[in-house]
């Protein structure tokens, strides 16, 4: 198989629609947003500077994010395609991906899950996470819809000011990477409006994958 960039606002379901796929046929994934998070809660300074920015909703530098994705390509399993969720989110960091995987000889196709910001901001200002029974969910409730649970946790970045940020990053330096892989016939789109497993239907589709 060949690797996938998931490319899309956050809000837009990558994460939902990696972990299909992971299940279904077996990719691993490498989650940017998690491996960040996991650094920014170390005691550290590297942890701490990073922590500032995503909480400001800016892009971690190239050279942190990379070396990050190069330690994981290093001990991935060679016989697994894996997908890229939340990278490249720039035209350096694009460049630099692409040399990396061409020096492994791994082959990629991006695929783009598209969004409106309007429907962007409304899923992520309602993203909650459950802590008791590990749930992930949208609403504005603070109760769990699986377990009942009134332990949730939000994420701090998850507000009007970062959110807006981040689209606008999302606009500034990713989205003019679609048209360099559509020239390339390296992109894939599909509608992330619909529900979650329509959504998969036609990635699936598109993929040619069944």
């Amino acid at each position: 198989m060949t690797d996938l960039i998931l490319v899309g606002k956050q809000g837009s379901g990558k994460g939902t629609q990696a972990k299909i796929l992971a299940k279904k046929f077996g990719y691993q994934i490498f989650e940017t947003g998690a491996a960040l998070r996991k650094i920014a809660n170390a005691t550290s300074e590297l942890g701490q500077k990073v922590k500032e920015i995503t909480t400001r909703g800016d892009l971690v530098p190239n050279e942190i994010v990379m070396e990050i994705v190069r330690e994981f390509l290093k001990n991935a399993d060679t016989e697994k395609s894996v997908i890229f969720d939340g990278i490249p989110r720039s035209e350096e960091q694009r460049q630099t991906l692409e040399k990396l995987l061409g020096e492994m000889g791994r082959e990629f196709l991006a695929l783009e899950i598209k969004l409106s910001n309007g429907e962007a901001m409304e899923r992520l200002m309602m993203r909650a996470h459950c802590n008791e029974c590990g749930s992930d969910f949208g609403s504005a409730e603070d109760e769990c819809p699986r377990c009942g649970s009134f332990d949730i946790s939000r994420r701090a970045d998850d507000n009007p000011e970062s959110i807006s940020t981040r689209l606008e990053n999302f606009e500034k330096y990713t989205a003019p990477l679609l048209d360099k892989w559509k020239t390339a016939d390296k992109l894939i789109s599909v509608n992330g409006e619909q529900p979650v497993n329509a959504v998969t239907t036609e990635m699936l589709a598109k993929l040619n994958l069944t």
